[in-house]
């Protein structure tokens, strides 16, 4: 059974930063792509940041040059750095794997952590 737990969120000041956790219990992780999606209240999940297998990496344009994505194979983790906290970036915030093969896709969703960026 896959399994992603996310840690990391809570509440934050605007300007402040957080970092986020995903640990991941996929014997083959290196293979899949890793994601961090949110979701506001009232608003569509959006992907906010992508790192493929090989390493590229994307972000959604209001978190470039603020928000961060790395993974580390040796503890099966995705991270999320986050910087210069907005109120807009308040959601909550989850971990997304995915690996595409010739006849199928794997996907799997982490529980979700809440971000808060209030004053």
């Amino acid at each position: 059974q896959v399994q992603l737990v996310e840690s990391g969120g809570g509440l934050v000041q605007p300007g402040g930063s957080l970092k986020l956790s995903c640990a991941a219990s996929i014997s083959i992780f290196n293979f899949y792509a890793m994601g961090w999606y949110r979701q506001a209240p009232g608003k569509q999940r959006e992907l906010v940041a992508s790192i493929s297998s090989g390493g590229r990496i994307n972000y959604v344009d209001s978190v470039k040059d603020r928000f961060t994505i790395s993974r580390e194979s040796a503890k099966k983790t995705v991270y999320l750095q986050m910087n210069s906290l907005k109120p807009e970036d308040t959601a909550v915030y989850y971990c997304n794997a995915q690996r595409a093969t010739s006849t199928t896709t794997d996907a799997y969703w982490g529980q979700g952590t809440q971000v808060t960026v209030s004053s």
